[in-house]
């Protein structure tokens, strides 16, 4: 049975910032209007940032851990066969998925130069800049004229060993060498505006939690269907103490501990 559960998801930072302000703050101009506090490359640093850590505390503590208590995890996760959770590429599509289904213009996708996935690869502009982010693995920010979106790409190395095993492995990879701390590819983000609103940042950063919500509750489901896989424990246990997954409250808890000082600091330092 479909789990049907949503978050409230004002995330820990969220919490603090209306804490301390009595709500979301909005400067307002000398005319009356909104004055926005943060440039769009602030905001996508922000996510990106609260990206990587949630994509690699995915990538370690569940599918790295995971595999070695038995968990299968498959490009095919999704099929009625397949008794499998999401690759972390695909995770990332997942929470691309939902924010694509939200209200926030908030764009996300991955590219590579060597994907397994063909309609993955960089071409034109997008290829000139990840031939940079190799090079140094400094972000890169544009405008995209044919879209008319701010876009930013970051780095996306392989911080696990289930990252290079999975793509030197794959049948469909271009490249068989990857190594740990690679770039394997770049994260890319795209928003309409040129700066937002501290009501717009906290609806871009709640928008990717509940992403990462939505494809970790479809994956607990996915558990729920095993037929013939032993199911993992559900609740306040992680792999590396047996097989045990965490709730969806617990990972996101989990993440939240992570990301929530730096993304703090910079929504708190505007208001200042």
């Amino acid at each position: 049975m479909k789990t049907i559960y949503k978050f409230s998801l004002l995330s820990a930072f969220g919490l603090l910032l209306l804490n301390a302000c009595g709500g979301v703050p909005e400067e307002k101009s000398a005319t009356g209007g909104v004055e926005n506090a943060f440039s769009v490359e602030e905001v996508l640093e922000m996510v990106a940032k609260e990206n990587d850590i949630t994509r690699t505390l995915y990538t370690k503590a569940i599918v790295g851990k995971g595999k070695k208590q038995g968990m299968k995890f498959d490009e095919d996760w999704r099929k009625d066969d397949v008794e499998a959770g999401p690759l972390p590429a695909l995770f990332l599509r997942g929470v691309a998925t939902s924010i694509r289904k939200s209200p926030v213009p908030l764009g996300l996708y991955l590219g590579s130069d060597f994907p397994v996935n063909a309609a993955n690869k960089f071409e034109g502009k997008q290829a000139e800049l990840f031939t940079e982010i190799k090079k140094d693995q400094k972000p890169q920010f544009f405008y995209d004229e044919d879209q008319k979106l701010h876009t930013a790409m970051f780095a996306d190395l392989a911080s696990a060993g289930a990252c290079v095993s999975c793509h030197n492995d794959h049948p469909q990879t271009s490249k068989t060498d990857w190594k740990l701390g690679d770039v394997m590819g770049a994260t890319t983000w795209q928003y309409p505006k040129d700066s937002l609103s501290y009501k717009e940042t906290v609806a871009v950063l709640n928008s990717y939690a509940q992403g990462t919500v939505d494809i970790y509750l479809e994956y607990l489901d996915e558990i729920e269907a095993f037929k013939d896989s032993e199911k993992p424990e559900i609740g306040k246990k992680w792999p590396a103490e047996g097989n045990y997954l965490p709730t969806a409250e617990v990972f996101l808890d989990s993440v939240k501990k992570l990301t929530s000082y730096e993304t703090m600091k910079h929504l708190v330092a505007a208001n200042e």
